[in-house]
């Protein structure tokens, strides 16, 4: 399928057949050059004013690869905001990119529809020993295996330094240059589509990062609004015109130049628009008017109010396909590692807690919660199930521990599995945090590669901040905290992939497989409504979810987190019973010796009297078997 990938931005430098248009919004500027930098000697050319702030000029002899900078009333020179690429960082001049010049194989390319998403999230930098794009490539061939349908990464736009998850990125239109820049990038996009896998791109429109934000400097402060406050400081400012051109003219670059195939946008609740039409809801409307008919494109957003308008249609509300929903990550981290302060302070973790949440795609909706000290949440009754975005790590849920240790450290691989089976055959679309499938053992640690100042200032708040829980009470203790600037936190948080052949983690990952391929063929997980699921706690530590396809044909999932095991009368009740004229068969069991389990004695079996039994934690896999489950 064709794209328009020579859409042209209404600003910053565009190469055209007779140089290049340079265009910026300078609103407190009576005067701007853009000054060009040669190998011998810098040529400026002066901008013409066009009313509202924009200045721009059509400079010939300029074209790719020339570098530039914006300089107001003939004093310093600035980076482009508007930047396609920074090759040398955030403070240095910018490149004129000519998006034409990419050959695209991915002409017939429709994406992934929504509902078959299988997300993988990833952070470029620590997914391979280089840490680039180009590198990456060579990794999506286990990514597709895996049966993962899309790529999820961590934001990318320019930031500063060469270490960042990435929430630090200045420089919106400008693929990161440690990773490899723009055309790197869309080489790792085109491999992915001939993959079969969409890329999802995670963006962040609620702040910018804190060095080499130029923004302020070129719009004399009329990007930000002191209307509203975040946790970054003054808002965007996105009641003005051109502000909301930066943000949606965004989101149609990656989707027209990098053929991306949707957008995780960070921290919506962050967003703050008075605006009759909120930004994203105009975003979301004119990214889908501007691409073919057919194809897909989504939109999710990592939003803590648990707000139904956000997938509403317009006008009442965005019309996004998705929402991190981490109620459901809360309640069984409560349950099975026991974690209680901060915001998990507001979950129990029971299992009937655990069933609740899975019966409505997320907890909270209007309850109070004692963490915010107000109601939070709406009803989550008319979303569909792939609305709600599940998981059981991600890049927050690790990386924002305090040694960025995954779930793995404090649970047993049984009860681990057992959590991946619950993930995995729910309805709701499933989010995987990259090395989860085999239990990788690299931790995801906090790291930045700021100045000296600024980042004595991170280290220091980062240890700082976990002072409110017990285990890091003692400042001797908060010591041991990585320090972010370390270069070894960043090495120490590089998966090893070699790991994933090695018993138990391929066990895991061949798990993880099965159960993806099963969650994709077999009827009953194909079907994606509320009306073929159920869901119940067999006991304290035992949840069952079964569900059944349109024709009838069901599976029922037991997951038991009870390392001491289990017993229960599966025909005791409807939820558990097998259809009439049918009878329950396994069909697996997580703690089979090929995923990686101790294999020595049995660990699951249907007993004659229709009662299930197991020897300690895990998850079985039933189907109806005979003329009532066919």
């Amino acid at each position: 399928m064709k794209h328009s990938s020579d859409a042209r931005l209404t600003f910053g430098a565009n190469v055209v057949a007779d140089g290049v248009e340079f265009r910026v919004w300078a609103p407190a500027s009576e005067q701007v050059d853009v000054v060009l930098y040669g190998p011998d000697a810098e040529r400026v050319e002066p901008l013409a004013a066009e009313g509202e702030g924009w200045w721009s000029a059509l400079v010939p002899g300029a074209g790719a690869g020339t570098r530039y900078k914006f300089r107001l009333e003939e004093g310093d020179a600035f980076p482009d905001p508007a930047s396609r690429s920074q090759p040398d960082g955030v403070h240095e001049a910018s490149e004129v990119v000519d998006p034409s010049g990419f050959a695209w194989t991915d002409d017939d390319w429709r994406g992934v529809p929504y509902e078959n998403l299988v997300i993988y999230e990833l952070h470029v930098g620590t997914a391979t020993p280089e840490g680039t794009f180009d590198a990456l490539i060579d990794r999506l061939d286990d990514i597709a295996s895996l049966g993962a349908t899309a790529v999820e990464p961590l934001p990318i736009a320019e930031f500063p330094g060469h270490r960042n998850w990435g929430y630090d990125g200045v420089f919106l239109y400008a693929p990161e240059s440690s990773y490899g820049g723009a055309d790197a990038f869309r080489r790792f996009v085109d491999a992915a589509h001939a993959r079969g896998l969409a890329v999802i791109l995670d963006v962040v429109y609620n702040h910018l990062g804190p060095e080499g934000n130029y923004l302020h400097a070129v719009t004399g402060g009329r990007y930000f609004t002191d209307r509203h406050c975040t946790p970054w400081g003054d808002a965007i400012d996105y009641g003005a015109r051109p502000v909301r051109e930066f943000a949606i003219q965004n989101a149609l670059h990656w989707a027209r130049e990098y053929h991306v195939d949707g957008l995780r946008m960070d921290a919506t609740h962050a967003i703050l628009d008075d605006s009759p039409t909120h930004v994203i809801a105009e975003m979301v409307q004119r990214v889908h008017a501007s691409l073919p008919e057919g194809r897909h494109f989504v939109f999710m957003a990592e939003d803590e109010r648990n707000e139904n308008r956000l997938v509403s249609p317009p006008p009442a509300g965005w019309g996004i396909n998705g929402v991190w929903a981490d109620d459901f990550h809360h309640q069984v981290r409560r349950h099975t590692a026991g974690d209680h302060e901060a915001y998990f302070s507001d979950y129990t973790g029971t299992a009937q807690d655990i069933v609740r949440t899975l019966q409505r795609g997320w907890f909270y909706e209007g309850q109070r919660s004692e963490n915010h000290g107000a109601p939070r949440g709406t009803p989550a009754e008319g979303m569909p199930p792939s609305a709600f975005v599940h998981c059981i790590q991600n890049h927050d849920q690790v990386g924002n521990r305090a040694l960025g240790d995954r779930v793995t450290e404090t649970v047993s691989l049984p009860v681990y599995r057992a959590l991946s089976a619950l993930l995995l055959l729910s309805p709701y679309t499933p989010l995987l945090w990259m090395g989860q499938e085999w239990a990788a053992t690299t931790p995801f640690q906090y790291f930045t590669d700021h100045p000296e100042e600024l980042g004595k200032l991170v280290t220091e708040g980062r240890r700082k901040e976990f002072g409110k829980f017990s285990a890091f009470a003692d400042p001797a203790v908060r010591e041991r905290i990585p320090d972010p600037q370390a270069p070894s936190t960043f090495a120490n948080s590089r998966l090893r992939w070699d790991e994933a052949d090695d018993m138990p983690h391929a066990g895991i990952r061949a798990l993880y497989r099965e159960l993806i391929v099963l969650r994709r063929t077999h009827p009953a997980l194909r079907r994606r409504d509320r009306g073929g699921m159920d869901v119940h706690a067999l006991g304290e530590r035992t949840i069952a979810l079964r569900r059944t396809a349109e024709d009838g044909a069901a599976l029922l999932l037991v997951a038991s987190f009870d390392e001491g095991g289990m017993s229960v009368d599966l025909s005791a009740a409807a939820a558990t019973r097998a259809p009439d004229g049918a009878a329950w068969g396994l069909l697996l069991s997580t703690e089979e010796g090929r995923f990686g389990a101790d294999a020595e004695g049995e660990i699951a079996r249907l007993a004659p009297d229709g009662r299930l039994v197991m020897a300690g934690a895990g998850a079985v896999v039933l189907v109806a078997e005979g003329k009532g489950g066919e």
